[in-house]
C-alpha cells in the first residue's frame, strides 16, 4: 500500500470528489482525516471508511474562516504530529452570465476556492516543513484554464489557484514538499449535478470531450493517490488534467470509417 502510515487531510471530503479521494487514500493505507463544513457529512464519510477496514477520523472545517482552519490544524498536530498529505478540494460554484454576476457571489468564489486553499495550504505546509517532507494537491479546474460560459467567479478563482500551485511548488520543493494540481474535466458528482443543470451544458461536454462521457470521481481519486505517493517523487508544480482529452482537443467531426 503506497500511503501506509501517512496522515492525510482532504477538505470537503464529506461527499463527491473529496470523499472518493479520502476513500482511495484509506485503501492505500493512509489514516484519512475527513473534513467538511457539515458535521454530519464528515462523520458519515469517516464511518464508511472505518466500516470498510480503513483508518479515519473527522473534523469540521470551514476553509474560508482562518479561526476554523487554525483550530483544525492544531487538532491534527496534537493528535497525529502533523499532516503528511494535504488535498485542497473544498470549493463552491455559481454559474451566471458575466454582466449579471453578483459581486457577493464573485467574492464568495474567491473566498472559498482561492483564499480558503491559500489558508489551508499554508497551515499544512508549516507542519510539513517541520517534518521535511509532504505532498500538497490542489484541485483546480478546466474552468480556470479556458473561457467557459457562466464561469466568471469559479473560473477566476480556479485560475488563481493554478498559479498559486506553481508558486507553492517553487518555494516548498527545496524543503521536500511536492505541490501539484489536478484539473478535473466534467465529473459525475453531487456538485456537477447542480452546476451542469443549465440547458445544453451536458450535451456540450459530451461533444467536446473526445471520450464523449463524463468522468467518475474514482478516476480523480486515482490521480490523487498517484501524486500523493512515492511514484510521483519527481513531479512538482504540475497540473494534471483528468478530463478525457477535453483540454487537448481541437477540431472534432465524424471521420469516415477506414479499414486497416
Amino acid at each position: 500500500m503506497r500511503l501506509d502510515g501517512k496522515i492525510a487531510l482532504v477538505t470537503g471530503s464529506g461527499q463527491g470528489i473529496g470523499q472518493a479521494i479520502a476513500n482511495r487514500f484509506a485503501s492505500e493505507g493512509a489514516h484519512v482525516i475527513v473534513s467538511d463544513i457539515v458535521a454530519e457529512r464528515a462523520a458519515a464519510a469517516a464511518a464508511e471508511i472505518q466500516k470498510n477496514g480503513g483508518k479515519s477520523s473527522y473534523l469540521i472545517l470551514d476553509v474560508s474562516n482562518e479561526g476554523s482552519v487554525q483550530a483544525a490544524f492544531e487538532q491534527i498536530a496534537a493528535d497525529f504530529g502533523g499532516v503528511d498529505i494535504f488535498v485542497n478540494n473544498a470549493g463552491v460554484g455559481i454559474n451566471a452570465p458575466y454582466v449579471e454576476y453578483k459581486l457577493a457571489d464573485f467574492e464568495l468564489m474567491l473566498k472559498v476556492n482561492l483564499t480558503g486553499a491559500f489558508l489551508c495550504g499554508q497551515y499544512a505546509a508549516r507542519q510539513m516543513l517541520k517534518k521535511g517532507s509532504g505532498r500538497i494537491i490542489n484541485i483546480v479546474s478546466l474552468s480556470g484554464q479556458r473561457g467557459g460560459m457562466g464561469r466568471t467567479g469559479y473560473g477566476a478563482s480556479k485560475a488563481g489557484l493554478e498559479v498559486l500551485t506553481k508558486i507553492m511548488a517553487v518555494e516548498l520543493s527545496p524543503h521536500g514538499i511536492n505541490v501539484n494540481g489536478i484539473a478535473p474535466g466534467p465529473i459525475e458528482s453531487d456538485v456537477t449535478t447542480a452546476m451542469h443543470a443549465a440547458s445544453g451544458t451536458r450535451e456540450a461536454y459530451r461533444y467536446l470531450v473526445p471520450m464523449h462521457r463524463y468522468g467518475e470521481v474514482e478516476e480523480i481519486a486515482a490521480a490523487a493517490a498517484f501524486l500523493a505517493s512515492g511514484d510521483a517523487n519527481y513531479i512538482n508544480g504540475h497540473i494534471l488534467n483528468v478530463d478525457g482529452g477535453f483540454g487537448t482537443a481541437g477540431l472534432m467531426y465524424p471521420l469516415p470509417r477506414t479499414e486497416a
